[in-house]
Order: C-alpha cells, then structure tokens, then sequence
C-alpha cells in the first residue's frame, strides 16, 4: 500500500521521489549482504525483521546498543567496530544508513547511489532510494504500509489491516495451499466478541460450519454467502442430531477437501464433546486442529459480577456437569465429597435437576443458607441473574421460569457485589 502527491516528471532523483509514490516490492535478501551504517536505536529495530528474511548483515559502527551487540556476539550479526569507509558497500544488496552524523548519512547514501544499492536513510528520507514500511505479519501474509511521509499514519493502516487479518474481521481467505482438516472452535459463552481471534479467523476461511447452538451465533451472519452451515443444535428437551450424524458431517466435508470449523459453544473440552469428535477424525484420518474457547463455568459468572475465587473466600473451585441426578448410577460425582468442600461449585446443564442437587448438597452437610446464583443466556441480550440459596433455589427457578442454557454458582462468592437473595 501506497500513497502519495503526484506531480510532474523531474529529473531531480530527490524531486522525483517527493513528486511520485514509491513503488512497492518485496526484497528477497536470504544470504545476500545487507550493510548497516549506524549501531543505534534504528538499526536495533530494523534488524529483526533483516535476520528473519536470511539476510547477511554486516553492522558498521564504533559502538552499538546492548541488543546489536547481543546479536553480534550470538553471531546473527557481524559488527565491524569502526566508523563508515567509502567502499563499504561493495557487494551490498541494501542498505541502511542511520549514524547521528549526517556527513556520514550522506557520504554512504552517495556511494549506496553509485553503486547502485538500494539505500534507506533515516534522517532524510528524501535523500533515500528506499523507504521502509510499517510492516505486520498474520498467519503468512506480510502487510507493508507506505504513506509518503506520514509515518504514524502508515502504522496506523498497518495495525487496521493486520488486526483484521488477526480476528477475522477482514474477510482475506486462502486460495491457495489450503489444508482441508477440522478445526474445533471453542466460541465462548455466546458473545461474539469473545471468541477468540485465532477461533474468529478460522471461522472467516471456513467452507463449511458446523455450528451448536450455544455457539456465537451472531458470527454466523457474517460469513461469505458459498460457506456452508450445518445446524448441530442440541437443543435441551427438543430436536438434537445425533453426535454420530456430526462425526459423519465433519468427516464426509473434510474428506471432500474442505476446511470445516466446528463451532462449540465455550471451550470444545468443556462439556462440549469435543475430544470424542477428535478421536473419531483422527481414526478417519482427518487433520484436527483445536482451538480453545472460553468457558462459560467462568466467564458467565464473571459477566454477573461473580468471582468464582476469591481471597479469603473460596480458594478453589469445582465445574461439574448437572445432566445426570444425584442418585443415578450412571453419575460420576461424588456428592457427599463435594458437600464437604468450602470452595465454590458451578454447574453446567443442571437447570432440570437443580432441586435434587441442592438436597443433596445439604443432606451431606453443606449449610442449606449456602448463596446461589443462576446465569441464564449469560453474556448475551437475554442474560438475567436469579439469586436464591441452596434452600430456596427450587423455588426460585421454577417461578422464574428459568430455562437453559444456564450457569448455576454455588457459594459465599455469590455473595460479593452487594447482591441481595430473597
């Protein structure tokens, strides 16, 4: 990218290049010289990204920043303690001028002109036959801004451009050298903006999505009309498709060479399957790639204003599933065990049976005055907060008529905020 004021022609090389934009093109430096003029702050900031592209830099300089002089003596960098000599840039492919003095600056980008090496000066940018952009990287893509003489504002450009590329919200999806494979995508508690940016890429470069229904569905909206979505809602006391029908889906696309994102709401190992869906891909050998969500076990009480820790309160807390009753042999729990704890409990899909869990809570000792806050839709427009104790929270729900999806906080924590319970 590239702007600037155009004008008439000159034959002026530094009226010219004030006069037109520069033109832009990618350097390809791997083992040729590279000459830098100057040890200070610049060429500490511009050799980074020299010795990423293979470069081999040579640093002429009296003295250098401790950082220059740590890759010199690590061997990244030769350093030739002196000052500038005319010749210096002999075999060099670029260069880089930037001492304090500016007779120096301009005897080397003299030479630099001779022999015609392409030279950036840092004091005068006018003078050089180069500039340097602002530069960003994303998942393979370099982003070079150039704005004339407007250098923040290029790196402001740079920022937009490679923040979008980051989070997904600048639609740049591969066309090449694509992987087909599967990508499960943890995608928070529901709001959109807490996906996660590597989760809100993918999902940007998908061709097809299959999508629960706790996931953000509002990113849903935004993606290209060809990408496919494949509803997996499993929704409570309703339809559900079958988790086998989902292991075929996400195999039968993957195989027919599409990048596929299966979008979880949360964190994919939270609940949510995800490491059957991994297993039954990895024997189908299709490429797996997991993306962690955040869990709504922690954010949804956070969104409510619930710390699920707290000093001097609870130093610990357990996350456990509510889908099978206190009592069923199919359960895992150990009720009495965690009726002992002082900590904090938080249930996920436990709206049904949240009477039976808190009698039994309280039947092995835990105090039946216990605070409880039930989260409903948290994070998204219809998160509402029900509050009551594990005597009460039976109640409270059914005449609130709350309903999933639901995070339900067990402990003094419920407490802080100034959160009153009736």
């Amino acid at each position: 990218m590239s702007e600037s004021p155009t004008g008439p022609a000159s034959h002026d090389p530094a009226q010219a290049g004030a006069d037109h934009p520069a033109y832009p093109v990618g350097l390809r430096l791997s083992g040729r010289r590279v000459v830098i003029v100057g040890g200070g702050t610049v060429a500490q900031r511009r050799l980074p990204a020299l010795l990423a592209a293979g470069a081999d830099v040579v640093v002429i300089s009296p003295s250098v920043t401790p950082s220059v002089e740590a890759m010199a003596d690590a061997g990244e960098v030769t350093w030739e303690r002196r000052p500038y000599a005319p010749g210096d840039l002999a075999e060099a492919w670029y260069a880089l001028v930037a001492t304090d003095d500016p007779a120096t600056n301009t005897a080397a980008s003299a030479e630099a002109e001779e022999r015609r090496v392409w030279c950036v000066r840092s004091d005068e940018a006018a003078a050089a036959t180069a500039w340097t952009p602002a530069t960003g990287h994303s998942e393979g893509v370099t982003v070079a801004v150039l704005t004339g003489n407007d250098p923040r504002r290029s790196a402001a450009v740079r920022d937009a451009v490679v923040e979008g590329l980051h989070d997904g919200t600048l639609s740049a999806p591969r066309h090449r050298a694509r992987h087909a494979g599967v990508a499960l995508v943890g995608g928070g508690p529901g709001d959109p903006d807490l996906i996660t940016v590597r989760g809100r890429r993918l999902l940007a470069e998908a061709d097809v999505v299959v999508a629960d229904r706790l996931g953000p569905r509002d990113l849903l909206a935004e993606l290209p009309p060809h990408v496919e979505v494949i509803d997996a809602a499993k929704i409570p006391y309703g339809r559900a498709m079958a988790q086998e029908a989902i292991n075929d889906a996400l195999i039968e696309h993957a195989k027919a060479g599409k990048s596929v994102v299966r979008l979880k709401g949360g964190d994919p190992f939270v609940f949510g399957r995800g490491m059957e869906e991994a297993e039954q891909l990895a024997e189908a050998g299709i490429p797996v790639t997991v993306v962690p969500g955040i869990t709504s076990a922690v954010s949804v009480p956070a969104a409510v204003g619930i710390p699920v820790t707290h000093r001097g309160v609870a130093h610990e807390f357990t996350v456990l599933s509510g889908h099978v009753a206190p009592g069923d042999p199919s359960s895992l729990i150990d009720w009495e065990a965690l009726a002992r704890l002082g900590g904090t409990l938080v249930l996920l899909m436990a709206v049904e049976r949240i009477g039976a869990i808190a009698e039994t809570l309280v039947r092995y000792g835990r105090d039946a005055a216990t605070p409880v806050a039930i989260v409903q839709e948290g994070t998204m427009a219809g998160e509402r907060r029900v509050d009551a104790t594990l005597a009460t929270v039976a109640e409270r729900a059914a005449a609130e008529a709350v309903r999933p999806p639901a995070v339900v906080v067990i402990g003094e924590v419920v407490s802080l905020g100034g959160r009153s319970r009736p």
